[in-house]
């Protein structure tokens, strides 16, 4: 049996430093090129793991100058927290995005702006809290100060009306892109149009100011024979499919049923894996809601799961 035990006498000298209160050293400017491309969760987090972590942080405007709020932070985020952070950039913050910051009110909103007049891109959609007027007030304190916005996002603000749209696109850059196309986005797909300054216009189907997409016409095969015109609107007044993106017939609705409440097309809808008790599939963003049985290749969507066990129970 090989000896375990430790010998004394043979120390080395970092052996005999245990103990002894150690002097945290500097990061590794490696860490320091890394900290700008981290989201507000990924710096948050750095900043609790040690002092020098949490003073470089503090000392570095950098990894500041764009701010991304989303979820779970969204949810937390209030005017008094959002002051603190945007704090931070000293005055040079360049993003300020807060996405679905129901929190965040109009008075939080510009004391924020005030601080940061350097603020080209301002993304507020789902800040139900904001007002139109309170987004307006923003944009004119910006612009008091020479600066001009490059985009801005206001969809899911409440009681956005086409004098509100007309006051924010005067002051936001036009980029000459937008004049050669009608700017809309695939509805279901990640991401915006990169090129329209305003992720909102006017629906020419409503004629409300809403988000308005457009057909995707490589996976919408119905409606290759129409024209473009007819497949573009707000999701209020075209159905589409959450999963493609495609308009949906009124008389697949109800054939192409999802377990979710999502709407999905004839062709995503047979594509999709199914319960295999209600023959129903779940959409791509509800798809964790699927319950593997042991023994089978599919699955049990909740719903039938709880049915499942009252009969066993009964």
């Amino acid at each position: 049996m090989p000896n375990l035990s430790f010998n004394v006498d043979h120390a080395s000298p970092e052996d005999e430093n245990i103990g002894e209160p150690t002097v945290p050293g500097q990061p590794h400017e490696a860490l320091l090129l890394v900290l700008p491309y981290l989201s507000l969760s990924g710096l948050i987090a750095v900043g609790e793991v040690c002092t020098s972590l949490r003073d470089a942080l503090r000392d570095d405007v950098l990894p500041w100058l764009e701010l991304i709020v989303d979820d779970p932070l969204s949810r937390r985020m209030c005017d008094e927290i959002l002051i603190e952070i945007t704090s931070k950039a000293n005055g040079k913050l360049r993003t300020l995005g807060l996405f679905n910051c129901m929190k965040i009110t109009d008075g939080g909103l510009q004391t924020v702006i005030e601080r940061n007049p350097l603020i080209n891109k301002l993304y507020v959609p789902g800040c139900t809290g904001l007002t139109p007027e309170g987004v307006i007030n923003a944009v004119k304190t910006l612009s008091a100060h020479g600066n001009i916005l490059q985009s801005i996002k206001i969809n899911g603000i409440y009681n956005l009306q086409k004098q509100h749209l007309q006051v924010l696109q005067s002051y936001v850059q036009e980029n000459p892109k937008t004049l050669e196309h009608k700017c809309s986005t695939h509805f279901g797909l990640e991401g915006d149009c990169n090129i329209c300054p305003i992720d909102v216009e006017i629906c020419p189907k409503c004629n409300e100011v809403r988000k308005v997409f457009i057909c995707p016409i490589e996976t919408c095969v119905s409606k290759r024979d129409r024209r473009l015109s007819e497949c573009r609107g707000c999701s209020s007044c075209i159905p589409r499919c959450i999963q493609c993106g495609a308009c949906v017939e009124p008389d697949d609705l109800e054939e192409a049923e999802a377990i979710c409440v999502d709407i999905l097309c004839m062709r995503c809808w047979l594509q999709l894996p199914k319960c295999d008790f209600c023959n129903k599939p779940y959409c791509k963003q509800h798809a964790e809601g699927q319950l593997n049985p042991s023994g089978s290749r599919g699955f049990v969507c909740e719903l039938c799961a709880v049915y499942e066990e009252d009969d066993i129970d009964v």
